[in-house]
């Protein structure tokens, strides 16, 4: 069956103190969402980029890949619901444009553990070196009971290392379901993809988590954190080289 991967690419660059979308800025330059859609062209047989309105730098970089416009802002939740009539049939997987350092290898073992045995939902989790305010992912044996938003954690599970990283892989049907069941009754009123979690649990199907390095899984809020990427990407960049035969003075 086809797998489709959905990059939810509508934020806006606020925290960049910026006019321009997030996903558009660059690292080595290249923009932040073709260094996410590279990786996912290897896994994936269709890609779906949701996009926010009059975005039509972000969808010329998208581009030959599908395009859905979230005309409003209602959550993460919601804006993957926007793409649900370009699932297909086969396995969905949720990401984002402001995570764009997920290897293909990743992302491949990701659909593979949602293939496996009885496993509803898969999830992308890490161990940070500094958790901060990640949500923590309260598991057992690589299966997972529930994810708890750093404000509402207790001191014991704030103590959790293993971090949500926000990425879902699910079957088409049940994610559609599932995106569809989500509420926003919540402080801000949105629509949170975190929530399919709890709706796969509530239907009796277990869900699981892949671990990666936190160096492929961090989200790019900011400036400093765009930095730390470039850094990041420019040490592998030097390292092939090296290993290539290249004297780097």
């Amino acid at each position: 069956m086809p797998a489709t991967a959905v990059i939810l690419a509508a934020g806006l660059g606020t925290r960049m103190q910026s006019a321009r979308p997030k996903a558009l800025h660059p690292i080595a330059g290249r923009p932040m969402l073709r260094h996410l859609i590279a990786s996912c062209e290897a896994v994936f047989d269709r890609i779906v980029v949701v996009v926010g309105p009059d975005m039509a730098a972000l969808e010329r970089v998208a581009a030959p890949h599908a395009i859905v416009v979230q005309a409003e802002r209602l959550g993460t939740a919601h804006a993957a619901l926007q793409a649900a009539a370009l699932f297909g049939a086969g396995e969905v997987a949720v990401l984002y444009a402001d995570n764009p350092l997920i290897s293909a290898a990743t992302l491949q073992r990701l659909l593979d553990r949602r293939l496996a045995g009885d496993v509803g939902l898969a999830l992308l989790a890490m161990r940070p070196a500094d958790p901060a305010r990640y949500g923590r992912v309260v598991a057992q044996d690589g299966i997972v009971e529930r994810i708890v938003e750093y404000t509402e954690a207790t001191p014991f599970e704030r103590a959790i290392g293993l971090c949500n990283a926000g990425v879902l892989c699910g079957a088409a049907g049940d994610m559609h379901a599932w995106l569809a069941a989500v509420t926003n009754h919540n402080a801000k009123g949105e629509y949170y993809l975190t929530d399919l979690v709890a709706l796969a649990r509530a239907a009796g199907r277990q869900v699981a988590a892949v671990e990666a390095p936190e160096a492929e899984l961090r989200g790019i809020n900011s400036r400093a954190e765009l930095a730390e990427a470039e850094a990041t990407v420019q040490a592998a960049l030097r390292l092939q080289a090296m290993e290539a035969g290249v004297t780097m003075t």
